[in-house]
């Protein structure tokens, strides 16, 4: 059992707020996940020719000016960068497979979160809100975010497993289900070019949909080609650069409600955690259907 929540605004005047109105909806699943918690976020968006990457290493201490200052000298990169906690946001001139070769070689112990031009990952283990705390999630900006709660079941409780995954620029996704054909998915995937930092079957659904879109495929498609290729039980809530999406199994045992206003659209997986949502009380609510998906995206 674990929780989503998703958080699409429609009114850019509440970007400003999207932190703050968000941090209730994480820390309303508690309940569903109390091993580790994290969102995606995505705003403070890089130009053309630019990459954003959240990176994060063990050590508590480590040295990200040193590696900023590495990485800027011996490719000879613009770059700027900011931590906050126990990641640091790294915004470079440069090319995504540049990077990450760079990265692979250099700095083999930095784990990447997410790479784009506007997402930022931020997740460990705990209670969710001591993970919003920790990220100042209340005092955060941005267009859209999504959240998730774990209770692990098919895998240990780290930060590597928790959710949201992410396995493309700007695309990531959170789950509560489990997948009955990840293990073949994931070998399949593997000779396609997707690479897998963990054993979660929630990655390889994230790893698909990147596949797919990889393929030439939109949104909307990648998401059909996911209901006939994905067995198990799932609620999906999928982020990218332009917006979000929701998707249910066909048999949809695993909870899910949407919540739309002229404001915003909001998901979860129980009504509770949308009623602290400004004009909640007048939104259009209901429940997705099974084998269905919804997308919300800016044209």
């Amino acid at each position: 059992m674990c929780g989503i929540v998703g958080l699409y605004l429609k009114n850019p005047e509440l970007e400003s707020r999207i932190g703050e109105l968000f941090k209730p909806m994480l820390i309303a699943m508690t309940d569903r996940g109390p091993d580790s918690a994290g969102f995606a976020i995505y705003g403070d968006e890089v130009g053309e020719g630019w990459v954003k990457l959240t990176l994060r290493h063990p050590e508590a201490d480590y040295d990200w000016e040193a590696l900023a200052t590495r990485l800027k000298t011996e490719l000879q990169l613009e770059l700027s960068w900011f931590q906050n906690a126990s990641v640091a946001v790294f915004k470079v001139r440069a090319e995504e497979a540049t990077l990450r070769e760079w990265l692979s070689e250099e700095a083999p112990d930095v784990l990447i979160l997410s790479v784009g031009q506007s997402i930022e990952i931020l997740k460990e283990v705990g209670l969710p809100e001591k993970i919003a705390e920790t990220f100042n999630l209340e005092g955060m900006k941005g267009s859209h975010i999504i959240g998730h709660t774990r209770m692990a079941t098919e895998s240990a409780v780290t930060m590597e497993g928790s959710h949201p995954f992410s396995t493309g620029m700007d695309l990531c996704l959170v789950h509560n289900g489990s997948l009955s054909n990840h293990n073949r998915l994931r070998e399949n995937l593997k000779r396609e070019g997707i690479t897998f930092e963990t054993q979660n079957d929630s990655e390889v659904a994230a790893g698909y949909l990147t596949w797919r879109l990889q393929q030439g495929d939109s949104l909307k498609e990648a998401l059909e080609h996911a209901l006939e290729d994905l067995d198990g039980f799932f609620t999906f809530t999928i982020g990218t650069r332009n917006g979000f999406a929701v998707m249910r199994d066909p048999i949809a045992c695993k909870p899910a409600v949407l919540a739309e206003t002229d404001d915003y659209v909001a998901m979860a997986s129980e009504y509770q955690a949308l009623t602290t949502l400004p004009g909640i009380e007048n939104a259009k609510v209901w429940e997705p259907e099974p084998a269905t998906f919804y997308v919300w995206e800016r044209s």
